[in-house]
């Protein structure tokens, strides 16, 4: 088993790399659609890159395609969302969240302009996302992919890269989140898509992990509190073994205590 590190990454932020027009230009269909184009450049530029498997070159180029396009307008208050052939195009996922009733700090982008800019970012957000799980940087991919599922709920790469890297977190939440990953998958899968298989099997795997995590996470925490308990009680001689809780026969515990 290879346990070297992954090799460190910098990269800069979309906002580091071409920042957006003035508020005033998002609203011009001629600069949006120049960007798009130039965003879809960046994007086929960074498809050649992972293809050569120069991972930390592709994620620069496919944050810069980000940079070129506006930000996800902010939904209405209680509208909120709680390998090298790996890489994504529109055709990959499915129909963006309906944005008729969105709204935004900034100016709106025209309507016509919109659902061509959410399926480009989703893309791009996936795209990064696989250059990450190239990397082994499993909580980034992990945000990207959520920002993808932003754009497109139903993306079914950025829901198999997400919970891919929540299984690698290996805690009790990253594991109860890649499972609720997988269930949407198995409902989203074509009945022919030997995906599914997988996905079943990778649910049933999940399963013991969930309640081995779960358990060991809950013993630590009570370790910890017990250790808490003990650095209080101590002060007065005691400490938590002179409290012992016994079932009571009615569905709760009673506490006694012990000398």
């Amino acid at each position: 088993m290879d346990t070297s590190q992954p090799p460190s990454v910098t990269v800069p932020s979309p906002s580091q790399v071409n920042p957006l027009p003035e508020d005033s230009e998002l609203q011009d269909p001629v600069v949006l659609k120049q960007r798009l184009v130039k965003a879809d450049d960046l994007k086929l530029e960074g498809n050649d890159l992972f293809k050569a498997s120069k991972w930390s070159e592709a994620l620069t180029s496919y944050r810069t395609a980000l940079s070129q396009l506006p930000p996800r307008q902010r939904p209405a208050e209680g509208d909120l969302d709680p390998s090298d052939t790996d890489l994504d195009t529109p055709a990959d996922h499915g129909k963006p969240l309906d944005r008729g009733a969105s709204t935004s700090a900034s100016p709106e982008v025209p309507n016509e302009l919109e659902t061509e800019c959410s399926k480009a970012r989703a893309v791009l957000y996936a795209n990064i996302g696989a250059c990450l799980l190239k990397l082994e940087d499993h909580k980034g991919v992990v945000d990207a992919c959520t920002q993808a599922l932003r754009d497109d709920p139903h993306y079914v790469k950025a829901l198999q890269r997400r919970g891919a890297s929540n299984e690698k977190l290996d805690t009790w939440s990253s594991l109860s989140r890649a499972q609720e990953d997988y269930k949407l998958l198995l409902d989203l899968l074509p009945a022919g898509s030997p995906e599914l298989a997988r996905t079943r099997k990778a649910l049933q795997l999940l399963e013991p992990r969930v309640k081995g995590a779960q358990s060991k996470e809950t013993a630590e925490m009570m370790d910890k509190l017990k250790g808490l308990g003990n650095t209080v009680l101590g002060k007065f001689g005691l400490s938590t073994d002179n409290f012992k809780f016994e079932p009571n026969g009615q569905g709760g515990y009673s506490m006694n205590f012990v000398k």
